[in-house]
């Protein structure tokens, strides 16, 4: 009897270090069918390293390399977990004011922001699995200046990222 009841106190205790992420589109802390929406819908195919001219928002499938060939602007904050992973990098041109901005990707991946050469801190981060064209929602609070936004940690050599206005 007590075997068992020390058995089940330590699953307990063990239960919440092992929890799983959400599952499913409304599990994000955040609403993000418009996101959804632009990540599901044609995008143009850039390589890893281009201008983005475009405005924000602004949806693309980004080409990949391997994550030894990336060559980063900035390290990333967090090292790729996997030294077979991709990653890469798209320059954005100024947004029109500064303000908070989400990066959201189609699978898991890593996402930095650059601005002036450093990293900018995440404001808050989402992320579920099981739902179609969306994996993961970083949000950042930006300048009125380009910016980069740096990938890495990808499992493939392609993802679809949108960058929206909060």
């Amino acid at each position: 009897m007590r075997s068992a009841l020390a058995a089940l106190i330590a699953g307990s205790i063990a239960t919440p270090c092992l929890a799983q992420e959400p599952v499913g589109c409304d599990k994000f802390k955040w609403p993000l069918d418009k996101e959804q929406a632009m990540l599901k819908g044609d995008a143009t195919t850039v390589a890893s390293g281009t201008r983005l001219s475009g405005a924000v928002p602004l949806a693309v499938t980004v080409s990949l390399v391997p994550f030894a060939e990336a060559k980063l602007p900035v390290p990333p904050e967090r090292a790729p977990k996997s030294p077979a992973s991709y990653g890469g990098f798209v320059d954005i041109a100024a947004p029109l004011a500064g303000g908070s901005y989400k990066v959201t990707l189609s699978s898991e991946g890593w996402i930095d922001l650059v601005q002036g050469g450093h990293l900018v801190k995440s404001t808050a981060f989402t992320g579920a699995l099981g739902c179609e064209g969306v994996r993961k929602s970083v949000k950042f609070d930006v300048a009125a200046q380009p910016m980069t936004v740096e990938l890495s940690g990808v499992a493939s050599s392609t993802i679809r990222m949108a960058v929206t206005g909060d």
